[in-house]
């Protein structure tokens, strides 16, 4: 049969699976967006839903002034003995550590700590026992024992493998597959000369022997629609076949604004035991293949009223939110949010509510309430790359009166390129998006919507705001440096596709 990629739209990269009898559950990074590190259920490797996140505290997620594309890289899942694992690095906020539960669906533990430098770090468990930490440092693969019930290293840190010459060889993985050791990584660095690439040995330590023919998963130099592959994770399902996910970007002619994705592909293997991904190490946006029994799950509202005491899943915040800036109960059926001093400009975390941009054809659609009072108070929508890097609709106070305006912000460079003077009353506010272009609208209750002002997506590409992440679209407010009087209150949101 045929299936679609990306099997999960929009910014998560990094995936990493585990199966648990028919069930699979798979994680992407999150870097500075919080909760961190969501987790997806599947039982036929083409639908995905979201059951919860793995870091949903801030004592395991600590992201104070975490820098745009710091935080959580590159997080790896594991499944032993009834135990989940999810190990990762926070590279601005204390480096290796691992968390575990016996539901995935619920909390996971606080984190378990350990020692060593860099990112990527992956768990094995051995037949024997044995628990092996693999990771990136010094632009090779390291790889120690250690204690699963401490973090602690059980023996020193070794040079494994450093790949075929490609740079920045990471995101590791070591499988035990038919009695032999296979380590799996990522060279080429994670854009256009993304690359996958293998070797196998008799032991866990070494010395590994690469496959004849890597790299086995690379869409460099060649015009795919889909680019930047690598980062995967080799996986056999529960009737016997092979499967890879992997990280890769669907560029809109030279540039990507999506973030990285996660795309699916079939496994084979040759006779001497080398695997060969998809079709001669490439992917396609329709894939044919023989799947498991196909397990669709309901699709999600696109509307989201807000009537539930938490959040939606897909919601996240930047960085660690100050519990005052939001709220579900203070006006129920409404998101209330209220504007500190701090902006989307800022490295912090600003009253901000988002969720990912999935589609290049799409829109957002946000009613706000919203009377502010002083110069400066703004609430409203954005497109967000990073803090350098987005754009608005939004409901502010300028020179005494109440305006729409519609900024840019791209790199030092910010201004507002429209604004309309408008009642005191609610107002509909709207980001529609194609490939190339922002539309951003307004609808006041009884009026004909109106068209404000356009920005073009590629400036909000990871290439031009050198992001590893993509844009979302978030509901804010802020009173631009000083705490507002007023606050904004969201009715409910859409998103549609």
């Amino acid at each position: 049969m045929k299936y679609s990629n990306p099997v999960i739209p929009g910014f998560y990269p990094d995936p990493s699976v585990c199966r648990v009898g028919e069930d699979y559950y798979l994680v992407t990074s999150t870097f500075e967006y919080f909760p961190g590190v969501p987790v997806f259920h599947s039982r036929d490797l083409i639908h995905w839903r979201q059951i919860g996140h793995c870091l949903t505290r801030k004592n395991q997620l600590p992201l104070d002034r975490a820098r745009s594309s710091g935080g959580i890289y590159a997080p790896t899942i594991r499944y032993h003995d009834g135990t989940f694992y999810m190990v990762t690095t926070n590279v601005t906020g204390g480096g290796h550590f691992y968390v575990h539960t016996q539901d995935p669906y619920g909390e996971w533990s606080d984190p378990i700590w350990v020692a060593g430098e860099e990112i990527d770090p992956s768990l094995f468990f051995d037949d024997d026992g044995k628990v092996y930490f693999t990771y990136k440092a010094r632009g090779t693969i390291y790889q120690k024992e250690i204690d699963i019930e401490t973090g602690k290293a059980l023996t020193e840190s070794k040079p494994l493998w450093a790949g075929t010459g490609g740079q920045h060889p990471e995101g590791p993985h070591l499988y035990k597959i038919d009695g032999r050791y296979y380590l799996m990584l990522a060279e080429g660095g994670t854009s256009y000369g993304h690359m996958e690439t293998i070797a196998r040995s008799e032991t866990p330590w070494g010395p590994f022997e690469g496959c004849p023919h890597n790299p086995i998963l690379t869409h460099r130099s060649t015009d795919s629609p889909i680019q930047a592959t690598g980062h995967a994770e080799l996986f056999q399902t529960h009737d016997g076949s092979w499967w890879t996910v992997f990280l890769g970007v669907r560029p809109n002619r030279s540039s990507y604004h999506l973030g990285r994705e996660t795309f699916l592909a079939p496994v084979s293997w040759t006779n001497d035991g080398w695997p060969i991904v998809g079709q001669d190490g490439m992917a396609s946006l329709e894939m044919e293949a023989q799947t498991l029994p196909l397990h669709p799950w309901d699709e999600e509202s696109a509307r989201d009223d807000f009537d539930e005491p938490n959040l939606r899943l897909c919601w996240n915040f930047l960085r660690n939110p100050y519990p005052k800036d939001w709220s579900l109960s203070d006006r129920p059926g409404w998101l209330q949010l209220m504007g500190s001093a701090i902006s989307p400009d800022a490295v912090d975390s600003p009253a901000w509510v988002g969720r990912r941009q999935r589609h290049f054809d799409c829109q957002a659609t946000t009613l706000l309430d919203f009377d502010p009072q002083r110069d400066g108070e703004e609430a409203g929508l954005t497109a967000f790359m990073n803090e350098r890097h987005h754009y608005e609709i939004a409901v502010t106070h300028l020179e005494g009166e109440r305006y729409i305006i519609v900024r840019r912000r791209i790199g030092s460079l910010s201004t507002i390129v429209a604004r309309e003077r408008i009642d005191a009353r609610p107002v509909t506010l709207e980001i529609k998006a194609d490939r190339d272009t922002y539309t951003f609208s307004y609808t006041l209750e009884g009026q004909t919507p109106r068209t404000l002002a356009q920005g073009e997506t590629r400036y909000l590409s990871a290439e031009v705001a050198r992001t590893f992440t993509g844009v979302y679209f978030a509901m804010y407010a802020t009173g631009n440096g000083q705490a507002s009087t007023t606050p904004a209150f969201f009715d409910w949101f859409e998103y549609q596709s």
